[in-house]
C-alpha cells in the first residue's frame, strides 16, 4: 500500500507524510464545505432542484478533487465556484430569461473550451494579453457581486421604488442572524480556526432552530435523486448568439480564478521550479475543466479550483493525496442531505459576505495613482452588482479600459487582443442589448 501511495503521490519525494497529507485534506474540506449548503441553496432560486443540486455538488467537487489529486498530483481541492454560482442564477436565468437547462449548457460548452485551450497550451496567451489591471477588476466586481447578493438574501438591503434600494428592517430575524454570522466568521479567521464559515453557517442555523424559524428535518438519510438535473444541460440552446457573452463569462472567470490559484497555492506549497513555472500544469487545468464539464452533467454551475486549498497546505499538505482526501469528504457529504434541506438562506449569506471581502482584497494591487488603471476598475467594481451581471461587469470593464487609454494617448499599451474584445463587446451592446 505505502509503495502504491508513494508511487501515485511522491510522498516522500516531496518531504511529507500520509498523516500529514490526510489532515492537510480535512483542513481543506472544513474551510471550504460551505459551498454544499451554499450552491444549493443559490441554484434553487433558478428553479432547480434542491437535493439534486446538493447531490451534484458533492459529486462534482469530489470528481473534480480526485482527478486533480490522482492525475496531477496537485494538493489542490476543486467545487462549485462562488461567484460563478451567483451569476448563474441571478444573471443568466432570473436576469437574462434563459432556462437553467440552457445556463448549464453554457456551462458545459465553457468546460470543454477550457479543456481545448489547456489541452493545445492557449491558456497562458490569453493569460499574457489580459491586463493585470482587468484581472484584478473582475475578482473585485465578482466580490462587490458577492456581496450585494448576500445582504440581499439576509433582507440587510431590500428594493425601494424610490431610490432602488434601501437598509432593511434591522430588527428582522434573518437580519439579525445573518449579521452575527458574518461577524462569528470574522472572529473565528482572525483567531486562525479552521471552518469558520462551515462552523458559522451551522450555528447560525441552530439558532433558527431555537428561535422556531428552522424545521428539523434531521441530520444524515440516503441521498437525494440526481434525475431531476441529471443531463439536463441544454447544448443546442447554448449557441444562441445571445449566450456568447454568457459563455466567454463563465470561460474567462474560471480561467483566470484556476490560474491564480494553481500559482497562489502551488508557490506556498513548494511546488514551483525555480523560474517560477508549475510542473504538470496543463494537467492540473485540464481537471479543473474535467470537473466543470462533469459538473454540467450532473447538474451544477462551473466547478472551479478553490483558494481555501492553501489552508491544506499550511497544514503540511504538499501532494495529490490532500485533494483526495477531500474528495472522499465530499462523497461522504451526500448523506447530509436533511442537514444541507434545514439550513435558510440568511444562514449562508455570512459565509457569502465573507468571500466577497476576501475577492475585495485584489484591490490592494491596484494602481490607483494611474487614472487610465483606476477608472476601468472603478468601472468594473460598480457595474458589476449594479447590473446584477458579471458579464456586463466584465464588457464595460474592456470597453473603458480601451477608451481610457485612447483618449489618455496610452495607445501603446493596448494590444489587439484587447481591442478586439472590446469592439466585440460593444457591437454586443448595440445589436443584442
Amino acid at each position: 500500500m505505502r509503495a502504491l501511495m508513494e508511487r501515485l503521490f511522491q510522498i516522500n519525494a516531496q518531504g511529507s507524510t500520509v498523516k500529514r497529507e490526510i489532515v492537510a485534506g480535512f483542513t481543506t474540506f472544513l474551510t471550504m464545505a460551505y459551498i454544499i449548503f451554499v450552491n444549493p441553496s443559490m441554484l434553487s432560486e433558478a428553479g432547480m432542484d434542491y437535493g439534486a443540486v446538493f447531490v451534484a455538488t458533492c459529486l462534482a467537487a469530489a470528481i473534480g478533487c480526485l482527478v486533480m489529486g490522482l492525475w496531477a498530483n496537485y494538493p489542490v481541492a476543486l467545487a462549485p465556484g462562488m461567484g460563478l454560482n451567483a451569476f448563474f442564477t441571478y444573471s443568466v436565468v432570473l436576469g437574462m430569461g434563459y432556462t437553467w437547462q440552457t445556463a448549464l449548457g453554457a456551462v458545459f460548452f465553457s468546460g470543454i473550451l477550457f479543456f481545448l485551450l489547456s489541452a493545445f497550451r492557449i491558456r497562458s496567451w490569453i493569460i499574457n494579453s489580459i491586463p493585470v489591471t482587468l484581472r484584478l477588476a473582475i475578482a473585485a466586481g465578482i466580490g462587490a457581486f458577492l456581496a450585494l447578493i448576500g445582504l440581499k438574501n439576509a433582507n440587510i438591503i431590500v428594493g425601494n421604488n424610490a431610490t432602488l434600494v434601501s437598509l432593511g428592517d434591522m430588527s428582522e430575524l434573518s437580519v439579525l442572524l445573518a449579521g452575527a454570522g458574518f461577524f462569528l466568521i470574522i472572529g473565528l479567521v482572525a483567531r486562525g480556526i479552521q471552518g469558520a464559515a462551515l462552523i458559522s453557517i451551522l450555528l447560525v442555523t441552530l439558532a433558527g432552530f431555537l428561535l422556531g424559524d428552522v424545521q428539523y428535518t434531521g441530520i444524515v438519510a440516503m441521498p437525494p435523486s440526481l434525475a431531476p438535473t441529471f443531463m439536463q444541460m441544454d447544448i443546442a440552446a447554448a449557441f444562441d448568439i445571445g449566450m456568447l457573452s454568457v459563455i466567454f463569462a463563465f470561460l474567462f472567470v474560471d480561467l483566470f480564478d484556476t490560474s491564480g490559484t494553481l500559482m497562489a497555492v502551488a508557490q506556498r506549497a513548494g511546488l514551483a521550479k525555480p523560474d517560477g513555472s508549475l510542473p504538470r500544469l496543463e494537467r492540473a487545468l485540464m481537471a479543473d475543466s474535467t470537473a466543470t464539464v462533469a459538473g454540467a452533467a450532473l447538474g451544477t454551475s462551473t466547478t472551479t479550483s478553490y483558494v481555501e486549498s492553501a489552508s491544506g497546505v499550511a497544514s503540511g499538505g504538499k501532494t495529490g493525496l490532500t485533494a483526495v482526501v477531500v474528495g472522499l469528504l465530499f462523497v461522504a457529504a451526500i448523506f447530509f442531505a436533511p442537514l444541507a434541506g434545514m439550513v435558510p438562506a440568511y444562514a449562508t449569506a455570512g459565509a457569502i459576505i465573507y468571500v466577497s471581502v476576501l475577492m475585495l482584497f485584489t484591490l490592494r494591487s491596484v494602481n490607483w495613482d494611474d487614472i487610465t488603471e483606476a477608472a476601468p476598475v472603478a468601472v468594473v467594481l460598480l457595474m458589476t452588482p449594479l447590473t446584477f451581471s458579471i458579464a456586463d461587469g466584465i464588457a464595460l470593464g474592456f470597453i473603458s479600459y480601451v477608451i481610457v487609454k485612447a483618449i489618455g494617448g496610452r495607445m501603446h499599451e493596448l494590444n489587439w487582443s484587447v481591442a478586439l474584445l472590446a469592439a466585440l463587446f460593444i457591437a454586443k451592446f448595440i445589436w443584442l442589448g
